[in-house]
């Protein structure tokens, strides 16, 4: 089965903006956003089980995106829980979680979960990018990327194409690009 045509879930436009410039090329991205609860557990049963159930909702083919933000001081926190600490404490908030501590390294993360439709196992493909938590930079009107620098920018103040061509996003997908290529095992 070659895959001409991805169902990706998601709500979020910037995420659906970053996915399409990446793969674009490669094979077509449609959106659908489906309201998948989420589970509570490591990055990887998170992003499992919502590739799982949006196979269900959608009765077919389905692609999620998890996106996690481990903290090197706090042993991975917030991880995969970053959309709901940033929804509660925000940028500035996220940055007193460190004060703290010398380290402020962090790790990005992001999951990719590709589900065949109902029943089908979910493959998961991974992409991490170290960095560090700073005052917020940029603009601010996509998640954490005004506090994760990366290489002297934050991701806020890097240009689209140059954040796509590093990201933690970028190298889940090129893991899923590499995986459509070898013909989907």
């Amino acid at each position: 089965m070659t895959l001409t045509k991805l169902n990706f879930i998601t709500g979020n436009k910037n995420k659906l903006t970053e996915v399409r410039a990446i793969l674009g090329n490669v094979i077509e991205v449609d959106n659908q956003a489906v309201d998948v609860p989420e589970i509570q557990g490591t990055i990887e049963e998170i992003a499992k089980e919502k590739a799982r159930r949006a196979a269900e909702a959608i009765n077919g083919p389905a692609l999620t995106e998890d996106t996690a933000l481990e903290f090197h001081a706090l042993k991975g926190l917030p991880g995969p829980y970053i959309k709901s600490f940033m929804d509660s404490v925000g940028h500035e908030g996220l940055n007193k979680m460190l004060d703290g501590f010398d380290d402020r390294t962090a790790e990005a993360v992001c999951t990719f979960a590709f589900c065949r439709g109902p029943g089908a196992e979910p493959i998961l493909f991974q992409g991490r990018t170290e960095g560090s938590i700073v005052r917020p930079r940029g603009p601010t009107n996509f998640g954490w990327d005004p506090i994760f620098e990366y290489e002297g920018k934050t991701y806020a103040e890097m240009e689209k194409e140059a954040k796509n061509r590093i990201s933690h996003r970028y190298k889940a997908l090129v893991k899923f690009q590499q995986w459509l290529a070898e013909g989907q095992q």
